[in-house]
């Protein structure tokens, strides 16, 4: 009774349409905006994305060529969005809002050429540090786990630095700020 009730209000019209008409328009219209904002979303975490800005191009992209991420013995080359954009649907989210800020700076020519990109370098690197921090490193953990590490692999530095890291629970950009990138020099470390 109560299906043959919920199917005549279905297939019944109203002004001008049958509800299950609107329905069916309305899921049809939000699965192609779905699959067209994720596809956007998907395609701002590209490379070629990444270093359309010339900015990008001929700064950190540059950097990021000399790298073991970009290039090592075993093939497997980290991209930007490995880095810097959260793989959790929430957090990526909330990254591609604070990322418009970076294009707002684009457009009105905070950032704009080489020059200025230098200029305010150590402080867009100090936000994605402490980003990193306050995520303990999210993004490098999606590749490498303390836990996972051969430590008699590595050298005898990096085995003593690495085992007292993981006890003392150091986040990974604790001790590796400048790793794709050239680490911009802060004012006290200039003095010294």
């Amino acid at each position: 009774m109560m299906l043959k009730r919920f199917w005549q209000w279905f297939r019944s019209p109203s002004k001008a349409y049958a509800w299950g008409t609107i329905f069916i328009i309305g899921a049809v219209f939000g699965v192609v905006s779905w699959g067209g904002f994720n596809t956007f979303m998907e395609y701002t975490n590209t490379m070629e994305f990444c270093v359309s800005c010339h900015e990008m191009e001929q700064t950190v992209y540059q950097e990021y060529k000399q790298t073991v991420h970009y290039s090592n013995p075993s093939g497997v080359r980290a991209i930007c969005s490995d880095c810097h954009v959260p793989k959790p649907w929430t957090a990526k989210i909330w990254r591609k809002i604070k990322a418009s800020n970076e294009l707002y700076h684009k457009m009105v020519g905070t950032i704009d050429t080489k020059e200025k990109f230098e200029a305010r370098r150590l402080l867009l690197a100090e936000r994605v540090w402490a980003g990193m921090i306050a995520s303990d490193s999210r993004e490098c953990r999606n590749c490498h786990s303390y836990h996972s590490m051969d430590f008699l692999k590595q050298r005898q530095r990096s085995r003593e630095k690495m085992q007292e890291a993981m006890e003392q629970g150091k986040t990974c950009i604790e001790c590796h700020k400048g790793i794709a990138h050239k680490r911009p020099i802060s004012d006290d470390e200039f003095d010294d």
